[in-house]
């Protein structure tokens, strides 16, 4: 993986913001508007053209007292005294105020070094890391083979270059939230979730992003765990997923940038519109289904598949936060903490038992579920009562259009050697 260097100014560009401060010290003042303005129109900010106005008011009253007279002496009193202190206002006001925006001037428009195409490895560090449970999070991945399903011949998706320059403007953060994460610039907070804060990000080229960081890498067993994870991750087929952009593992907060999915996620629209119609919930299944069939196809077990890990997006449904629950296992689990939503899963989940491919297609059926009735299909009370359903208990499968209630009760077995695999549940929407 690439290490997230920081992006250090040259001496240039000190020399230059040196230069432009001296600029009201030089002039007497009379360039303090005009180097503020200059810092308003850098910066992107409305705080420091608001400051150039009153260095203008100030230096206008100045000059316009100082050629309305031929000598100082004619000038009233009262108003020598506003024009003075215009001047000294503009002048010193003007030199404190440029020394102090120096670093800020030099550091606006940096640019991290091109480097080349990332590769996973527990000692080095690159960007962030798409985030799930919330909000739509974008994924990461960079040129690599990408198998097709169902005997698609391989293909390449495009590169993702997230290293040119970005002109994305920049947008009010809320306290405590970072400002940069490796070389991306964060917009704003997407939302907080067991693994992590996931943040929208600019990339330096203004694409945008989706960066997860994680809070429970806590040693280098379980970062080389959670690379392997991503490596395998980052050969999904991209065309129902996020792609996974980039990942550094080697900070104190590890993170995984992802593409950003533009949409709300399943959870979100349910809530706000109600249940799916018979054609969008069909839709859904097929794409989702298909998502879940790449995933397994590259080796990853997802763990983790519900509503809110799911993002309608422009192009349809996306899957995200695939390839992360399982890097995080056994470091959670030690902790004390739980590995997936209890209402999505599976009983293998519940019992300790081997969890495989054929717990995501359980909790793909829960999912579909949901988006018929709006409610999980084993409740959301307590969590012993939502155990104890997902282990004993068989929904009412009615709300479901015909042709999805014989899948979606196969996926429901309570044994996962019974259940299709996420293709066969393809083939069986198609036919």
């Amino acid at each position: 993986m690439q290490h997230s260097q920081a992006v250090r100014p040259s001496g240039g560009a000190w020399a230059a913001a040196v230069v432009w401060a001296c600029l009201p010290a030089f002039t007497c003042g009379l360039a303090t508007p005009f180097t503020i303005g200059f810092a308003a129109y850098w910066l992107r900010s409305a705080f420091q053209a608001g400051a150039a106005s009153v260095y203008l008011v100030c230096i206008g009253s100045f000059v316009i007292g100082a050629v309305s007279y031929d000598t100082i002496e004619d000038i009233p009193q009262p108003l020598e005294f506003l024009v003075s202190l215009g001047l000294v206002v503009a002048w010193f006001g003007g030199v404190v105020h440029s020394a102090v925006l120096v670093p800020r001037m030099v550091r606006a428009r940096l640019r991290p070094p091109l480097y080349p195409p990332l590769q996973v490895h527990p000692t080095q560090a690159s960007p962030m890391t798409g985030m799930g449970g919330q909000r739509p999070m974008p994924v990461m991945g960079d040129p690599r083979h990408v198998p097709g399903v169902g005997g698609d011949r391989p293909r390449t998706p495009p590169p993702v270059n997230v290293q040119q320059r970005s002109t994305e403007p920049t947008h009010q953060r809320r306290p405590g939230e970072p400002e940069w994460i490796g070389h991306y610039r964060v917009l704003r907070s997407l939302g907080r979730g067991g693994q992590g804060s996931v943040y929208l990000a600019a990339a330096p080229n203004g694409t945008r992003v989706a960066v997860k960081v994680l809070h429970d890498l806590v040693d280098e067993t379980a970062r080389a765990r959670f690379a392997r994870e991503v490596e395998a991750a980052r050969r999904v087929a991209t065309f129902s997923t996020a792609r996974v952009l980039d990942v550094d593992i080697s900070g104190r907060f590890p993170y995984i940038v992802s593409e950003f999915v533009d949409g709300p996620s399943l959870e979100q629209l349910v809530k706000k519109h109600g249940p799916r119609d018979e054609d969008g919930l069909t839709r859904l299944a097929l794409s989702t289904a298909g998502a879940l069939a790449a995933i397994h196809k590259a080796g990853v077990v997802h763990r983790d598949f519900k509503p809110s890990n799911v993002l309608i997006g422009p192009d349809g449904p996306r899957v995200i936060d695939f390839g992360i629950a399982r890097g995080l296992d056994q470091t959670t689990l030690t902790a004390g903490k739980m590995v997936g939503t209890p209402p999505y899963m599976s009983p293998e989940q519940l019992t300790g038992e081997a969890v495989g491919p054929a717990s995501d297609v359980f909790s793909w059926a829960v999912t579909m579920m949901f988006a018929a009735t709006g409610r999980p299909a084993f409740g959301e009370d307590t969590v012993p009562a939502v155990f104890n359903r997902v282990l004993t208990f068989h929904p009412d499968l009615s709300p479901l259009p015909p042709g999805l209630r014989g899948i979606v009760g196969s996926c429901l077995n309570k044994r996962p050697d019974e259940r299709p695999s996420a293709s066969d549940v393809m083939l069986a929407i198609i036919h």
